[in-house]
């Protein structure tokens, strides 16, 4: 710990619509089985802007946000195993679960009756530093750069845990079209499904990436594609999707719901749910899923893409975010102090 500072740098959320607060932390010696990690890149996702909004209530008081963390291990704790220093690491959402639950115990860990998410629960990677638990860290593929990373540690593992359950479509509809999604489509793509991609009225830039991401169409989530869809996957947390996205859907289709909070959901006919169509959420994410994603990611290979902002400029990221400016993935990275 001797060639570690102090203290460190991070954005703070100051509470329920407020700006991100710049501060400075003490950095502590990790324990147990903790890793401390010096981040160098943290993805931001929509999840955070539900924290921000006040929309998932109860976060750690002046919690530091951010779930897609990518770093290099500086400090271990005494019972932490698995890494060593210098490796570079993945910190996902799901930061800690109990393990004893019925659901830990039988392999549904993401419904964990205890658990702790990082950046909600846990302080996250809008910081220099972060302590997370050795068991919810994750090796990095070297094909990716920190930033190219982040947004792999929650944009594409939830968007790989809400794939697997349409892996078998073969016409696969993605409303809402950002980092998970452009994620998503190129998973779907290399295992030979057909994406069609709904993106906000007149947003031609998303629509664009999705193209070149080999979508076979791309259009506003008011429009009907040209063919009826086997399965679809809701990113956007836009509750009036969901009837919409029913009344493309063939019969015997699967509606995935892929985001952590979403807007009311409008009554809707039964006919648009009739002929055995199916809709059904995806809570958080296992650490099976991760260590699957982190493999197929390079095979396929995932090119995320991304838009970089220093840490201080968090709240301009999540405005961008918030106004639908952004393509792909926004992206923070800390500046290098000196002797880093």
């Amino acid at each position: 710990m001797d060639s570690i500072p102090k203290r460190m740098h991070a954005m703070e959320f100051a509470g329920v619509h407020q700006p991100l607060h710049p501060t400075e932390r003490p950095i502590r010696k990790p324990t147990g089985r903790n890793l401390l990690i010096r981040v160098g890149a943290c993805g931001i996702c929509r999840t955070d802007l539900h924290v921000i909004d006040g929309d998932l209530e109860h976060p750690k008081a002046h919690v530091i946000p951010g779930h897609e963390v990518v770093g290099r291990v500086v400090a271990m704790g005494p019972e932490a195993r698995g890494f060593k220093i210098g490796e570079r690491v993945g910190v996902p959402w799901l930061g800690f679960t109990c393990g004893r639950c019925h659901f830990c115990r039988s392999g549904r860990e993401n419904l964990c009756d205890k658990p702790r998410f990082t950046g909600y629960t846990l302080d996250g990677g809008y910081a220099e530093y972060i302590t997370a638990d050795s068991h919810y860290s994750f090796p990095i593929p070297k094909i990716y750069s920190d930033a190219e990373a982040a947004p792999l540690m929650c944009a594409g593992l939830i968007g790989y845990r809400c794939w697997k359950l349409v892996r078998t479509a073969k016409r696969l509809g993605i409303y809402g079209f950002g980092a998970a999604a452009h994620i998503v489509a190129q998973i779907a793509k290399h295992h030979g499904q057909q994406v069609y991609a709904f993106t906000r009225s007149g947003d031609v830039a998303a629509q664009k990436l999705a193209r070149s991401l080999g979508a076979v169409w791309a259009g506003s989530s008011e429009e009907m594609p040209p063919k009826l869809l086997d399965a679809a996957i809701i990113f956007a947390s836009v509750g009036p999707l969901v009837p919409l996205a029913l009344k493309a859907l063939e019969k015997g289709g699967t509606l995935v719901l892929g985001g952590i909070h979403m807007s009311e959901i409008p009554a809707f006919s039964y006919d648009l749910l009739w002929e055995e169509r199916i809709v059904r959420s995806v809570a958080n994410l296992t650490r099976q899923d991760a260590i699957e994603f982190l493999k197929l990611a390079p095979r396929v290979p995932i090119r995320p893409h991304v838009t970089t902002y220093p840490l201080d400029e968090a709240n301009e990221a999540i405005a961008a975010l918030r106004k639908g400016n952004l393509v792909g993935a926004a992206v923070l990275v800390p500046s290098a102090r000196e002797g880093d």
